[in-house]
């Protein structure tokens, strides 16, 4: 069967969830969830008949939250679906390219490389912004540029002059799709009112994080009516299951937003206090966060991972040399990771 698959499937390495590497423990910050579990009631009823492609109460719900039209908002599985239908929808195999930023999120490679299109990557200057000149010089033959603000996994706000001046620097030739999966937690800092302006911007959203609704799989692509209108030539004819649609949509209402904003608030204090105890072991570097993860450089990354792990608190390895990336949990979860790295350089 792996001869039967295409060549760049034979040569592809999946993308490494928190899932599919595993663990075993009681502390699980590796994956950027939520702590709170909330409940939701649906009768599942219906069933027996397929959903809305884009369901209306949903789409409504979410326009109104992020402040768009609702023909400016598509839902997807997850915004990872997002992510493939843009490279889909816009990028020929073997002609065209996608352009991303590494140290960044996964999938915008994965997704082009299963679809057989080219990966152009303009590496973040040392502080973690984007490099704009680098992306000129590499703008040939390129549809899609992929941004991620706050980034993962280094946390940080990419700079909007910056973000404006790469919406100027590809009109008329390429799309900026702006990843916001962690925006909930810095709102200010969204792009959303750039689309006013910019038709070639597109914004990833999704109810993972903020939400608390990992399991649910919903996503989110807003950009302008035209670029939607787009993507649902190609998205698939149900993408959003009833029950799905139906617990968004309670997500989105107005008791669902205001737990969602207690919770935000909840998780950006426990960053706050995880920042403040790690910055006080020696040796460590803690760079400032905007989303729901901390990234920490420890002078032995990979020698710590593998200790948390041995002893149950499943944190992330990073790409970047001797970081490791620690999700924000509820407080004890967050007094048990710091408590076991305090006691580890002791």
């Amino acid at each position: 069967m792996e001869k039967l698959a295409r060549k760049q499937v034979q040569k592809l390495t999946p993308y490494l969830s928190a899932r599919r590497i595993g663990g075993t423990g009681d502390v699980w910050l590796n994956a950027n969830e939520s702590p709170f579990d909330n409940e939701y009631k649906t009768d599942f009823s219906r069933l027996n008949r397929y959903s809305e492609c884009q369901p209306k109460a949903l789409i409504e719900a979410y326009a109104a939250y992020a402040g768009v039209k609702p023909e400016q908002t598509l839902t997807s599985r997850g915004a990872d679906e997002g992510i493939e239908l843009l490279i889909r929808a816009f990028c020929e195999p073997g002609e065209d390219a996608i352009l991303y930023c590494p140290p960044t999120y996964g999938m915008y490679s994965i997704s082009a490389e299963t679809i057989g299109v080219e990966r152009k990557t303009v590496p973040l200057t040392a502080d973690w912004q984007l490099d704009l000149e680098g992306i000129a010089q590499n703008l040939d033959s390129v549809k899609l540029v992929f941004v991620c603000s706050p980034n993962n996994p280094t946390g940080n706000l990419v700079k909007r002059e910056d973000i404006v001046s790469l919406l100027e620097m590809t009109k008329g030739k390429a799309i900026v799709v702006m990843d916001e999966a962690y925006i909930d937690f810095c709102p200010e800092a969204s792009t959303v009112d750039l689309l006013a302006e910019y038709p070639n911007l597109a914004i990833l959203r999704t109810l993972s994080k903020a939400f608390a609704l990992a399991g649910l799989r919903c996503g989110f692509t807003l950009a302008n009516e035209e670029l939607i209108n787009v993507l649902l030539k190609v998205i698939a004819p149900y993408p959003v299951p009833i029950p799905v649609a139906e617990i968004a949509t309670q997500a989105l209402s107005e008791a669902g937003l205001a737990r969602a904003k207690y919770q935000v608030l909840d998780l950006n204090a426990n960053r706050a206090y995880l920042q403040v105890g790690l910055s006080m072991i020696q040796g460590l570097e803690i760079f400032e966060g905007w989303g729901n993860y901390l990234l920490v450089k420890f002078p032995d990354g990979d020698a710590i991972f593998k200790a948390a792990w041995d002893n149950g608190i499943i944190l992330r390895n990073s790409p970047i040399d001797n970081c490791v990336r620690i999700s924000i949990g509820s407080r004890d979860e967050c007094e048990k990771t710091l408590g076991f790295i305090r006691n580890y350089y002791n």
